[in-house]
């Protein structure tokens, strides 16, 4: 792949939840402005403060400094970037992908599982997390488990597999998640912020009642009347108390942005 000025780079991404939203930022700060992130209708997104997906149902939404928009079709694409604003466009078959043809792809959906993404996608085909393996559906693979190897560039292999357990905060793990009792709409009136204690009701799956498991403050929260299926994580709790951590993108997003654009670099800034 030859050189290119990294602000004409062409960069999708898949998904606008808090990862894809992290390497989002990260990169435009770079100067790579020419992205575009693609989701579903409803986005699950948990970390709602601080993930672009929140474009999809308010049209627009920024997170620290830096604006999406809802878009639809590549000319709509091309005006956001004109605009300095990141597009997020409502695209569950990733069409974008072959209307737009970027020059670097980025996988970030964190499904632990490769839903369909290949080498042939883009010149630069990037897969975070287990379900990739590199130098084979993928260029690159970017370690996603907290830990020593958390941001690692892998270019042969694969992730550590998923634990299925939450990093630890404030000496917390999985007590800190809430998951959906049943399969069903999620109502709640609860808001990310809000201080709570242990015992407190969060919301509802059906006529299951959702209570937290820790005091703290509310850092995520699926959006309220969304479907969800049983197991799904609905949000999390932070016991440090600490309402700007809600607003703010965590170390965990920043170090895997950081990731990406050194994995961008390496190939394209020779």
């Amino acid at each position: 792949m030859k050189p290119m000025r990294l602000s004409e780079l062409v960069v999708g991404i898949k998904g606008a939840g808090e990862m894809a939203s992290g390497i989002a930022w990260c990169l435009y700060q770079a100067h790579i402005r020419k992205l575009f992130l693609m989701e579903i209708p409803e986005p699950h997104a948990v970390r709602r403060e601080v993930c672009f997906s929140e474009a999809v149902p308010l049209g627009a939404k920024t997170v620290e400094g830096v604006q999406a928009v809802r878009v639809e079709g590549r000319e709509e694409v091309r005006n956001a970037w004109e605009q300095g604003q990141l597009p997020v466009v409502v695209d569950p078959k990733w069409a974008m992908i072959e209307e737009v043809g970027p020059d670097v792809l980025v996988d970030a959906i964190l499904a632990k599982r490769n839903l369909g993404t290949a080498r042939k996608d883009a010149p630069l085909v990037i897969g975070l997390g287990p379900g990739f393996t590199a130098g084979r559906d993928v260029n690159m693979v970017i370690e996603t488990n907290r830990g020593h190897h958390l941001g690692r560039i892998i270019l042969e292999g694969s992730a550590e597999t998923n634990t299925g357990v939450p990093g630890a905060i404030g000496g917390y793990a999985e007590e800190r998640v809430f998951r959906a009792p049943a399969s069903g709409r999620f109502t709640t009136l609860a808001v990310i912020g809000d201080k709570i204690l242990k015992g407190d009701l969060i919301g509802v799956v059906k006529e299951h009642e959702v209570r937290a498991e820790i005091d703290g403050v509310i850092r995520g929260l699926i959006a309220s009347g969304y479907r969800v299926d049983e197991g799904l994580k609905l949000g999390d709790i932070d016991p440090r108390g600490d309402v700007s951590y809600c607003t703010t993108i965590s170390e965990k997003s920043r170090t895997i942005g950081g990731a990406v654009l050194g994995a961008i670099l390496r190939v394209f800034n020779k």
